[in-house]
């Protein structure tokens, strides 16, 4: 199959170094957050991937709210990523935080929520492999 786009990063010397797309459009220094022993400076690859995954959530949300003639257009995507020990080594866990505008009722925002959560391509990703909490707010 056939990518409709691909994205291309390099990044050195791991967590303590730099990350940089193709395009040059993301450079970015790198650092291990204080919480594991580092300094805190720089961007964290947790922080990358909840910034992906949020934006593409609230992408896959708009398409799901069109096709449903629901307006989502303020919706906002909290993306909160943990990364936790798991055997000899570690994994990640993803809570999502969706807050709908007041003009959706309850039902119809989990109804969309969870049709998003079916379509979004992280979410396919990680699905079986990442623990992802939905929480409509």
């Amino acid at each position: 199959m056939d990518a409709i786009y691909t994205a291309v990063a390099t990044a050195t010397h791991g967590r303590e170094g730099r990350a940089v797309s193709s395009d040059g459009k993301l450079d970015l220094e790198l650092g291990i957050p204080v919480e594991m022993g580092g300094s805190g400076q720089g961007t964290n690859p947790e922080q990358l991937f909840a910034a992906g995954y949020a934006a593409c959530f609230a992408s896959a949300l708009g398409l799901v709210g069109r096709a449903a003639k629901v307006d989502v257009t303020q919706a906002a995507v909290t993306g909160e990523v943990g990364i936790l020990k798991q055997g000899e080594g570690f994994g990640l866990t993803v809570t999502l935080r969706v807050e709908l505008p007041d003009t959706v009722d309850e039902a119809t925002g989990r109804k969309l929520v969870e049709q998003a959560h079916q379509v979004c391509p992280y979410s396919n990703a990680t699905r079986g492999n990442i623990p992802v909490e939905l929480v409509i707010e």
